[in-house]
């Protein structure tokens, strides 16, 4: 008999990574360091917003396109890895990624004027894309069904990670020496998270490749569409990051205003909220294969909706108890939910890097579109105005959690026997 915590969950073949062995610690900490590549250089920018206003003399709703720019690059070239590496494997298009967003984050720092650089992020957001596309489906097949979510914790931690990175290492370094160079401190990051990659990822053990058909791929994008589960979580990770994304976007101009004036280098220590997510994903992940993804995501969002609630007020060490919260809240609904949809997908009999593609399209056309409006709420509202925003989305994304719950759960063909 399947329970909740068990219900789509399939397992990775006769055997697969269990936790301790050495190809499982191989496996962890390749990914970690490759998520911490991808946000590194996702969002580097994210933090520099208002040195680029000035440098470029654009307003800051224009300034949140250089991270828009990447994200939707990403967002487009998910549509075709995901399909890909279903032909190519998981760790070509892994190794691929890493190495040459490496090379174009180096040419990011040169842009010589903005909209070359916004060029120039578009194709480093394509480059990237050979991670997210088919990190959760590389460990749905390598590891342990027993340890799926608590794996797939630990790569959105690692994400987590490179999240704060992307902003601790480049409004420091812009701040003392401009944001080229800071540009150049982050490409310098996810090389050496690179050349970890190259040296530890173990190679597939269970992937089988399919030879790449428009007939194959249609079907598949088919199967991956026609479940209801499938599709709430789609949205729910796209209305989560939106609101994250929202708030990070405004929140260095407005601590960099009245009546807090900080510089670009304090306020980037408001990032360091961002290993509370590595717990977060990595605890929710445990809970999740104990108690069920179903009971988890709920409170995820309820986390994270008090916290932009309380970043409506004047007390800056609120502000930051706030923000942290909607971290721990993000990483959680997002860490549960990336591994939901691989192990759902194959429950359901439809390719999962397919979902894991269209999970991961959604939710950075959600980071792009929902991020920007972050930008334009500030303009228009001020503050209280990007907490509508994200308010409004989360609140959308815990409705979807809540009714996930009644949608009922498919057990995998070999865990039903």
């Amino acid at each position: 008999m399947t329970t909740l915590a068990q219900a789509d969950t399939v397992p990775a073949g006769p055997e697969g990574h269990l936790p301790g062995t050495p190809e499982y610690r191989r496996v962890l900490t390749a990914l970690f360091a490759a998520g911490i590549a991808t946000f590194v250089l996702l969002y580097d920018t994210q933090a520099l917003l208002p040195d680029l206003t000035r440098a470029f003399h654009i307003s800051p709703a224009a300034s949140t396109l250089s991270v828009s720019a990447a994200t939707i690059g990403l967002a487009l070239a998910l549509l075709v890895f995901g399909p890909l590496s279903e032909a190519v494997g998981r760790t070509v298009l892994i190794r691929f990624s890493m190495a040459a967003s490496a090379v174009l984050a180096i040419i990011c720092a040169a842009a010589p004027n903005w909209d070359s650089l916004i060029a120039l992020r578009l194709l480093a957001g394509v480059a990237l894309a050979g991670l997210p596309a088919v990190a959760t489906a590389y460990l749905r097949e390598e590891m342990h069904p027993t340890a799926q979510a608590r794996a797939a914790g630990i790569y959105i931690g690692g994400t987590a990670i490179g999240g704060m990175a992307a902003r601790l290492v480049t409004a420091p370094i812009a701040e003392a020496a401009g944001w080229r160079w800071a540009l150049v401190a982050a490409a310098a990051v996810s090389t050496a998270c690179a050349v970890v990659v190259a040296v530890t990822l173990p190679p597939s053990r269970h992937f089988v490749a399919t030879p790449l058909r428009a007939r194959t791929v249609l079907a598949m994008q088919r199967r991956a569409l026609a479940d209801p589960a499938l599709l709430a979580l789609y949205a729910l990770g796209a209305c989560a990051v939106g609101a994250l994304v929202a708030v990070f976007n405004a929140v260095g101009f407005r601590l960099t205003g009245a009546p807090f004036h900080l510089g670009v280098g304090l306020v980037s220590l408001v990032f360091l909220t961002y290993p509370l997510g590595t717990v977060s994903s990595t605890v929710s992940g445990r809970l999740a294969d104990r108690l069920g993804r179903r009971a988890i995501a709920p409170i995820g969002c309820a986390v994270a909706f008090g916290g932009v609630l309380l970043t409506l007020t004047g007390s800056l060490p609120v502000v930051i108890i706030g923000i942290a919260a909607l971290t721990v809240g993000f990483f959680c609904v997002h860490g549960l939910a990336s591994g939901w949809v691989t192990a759902r997908s194959h429950a359901s009999g439809a390719s999962p890097s397919q979902a894991a593609a269209f999970y991961l399209f959604t939710y950075y056309v959600g980071s792009s579109v929902f991020g920007s409006l972050g930008g334009r709420a500030w303009s228009a509202g001020g503050w209280p105005g990007v907490v509508t925003v994200a308010g409004s989305l989360l609140g959308i994304a815990g409705v979807l959690a809540l009714l996930l719950r009644r949608i009922p759960p498919l057990v995998a063909p070999r865990a039903a026997g």
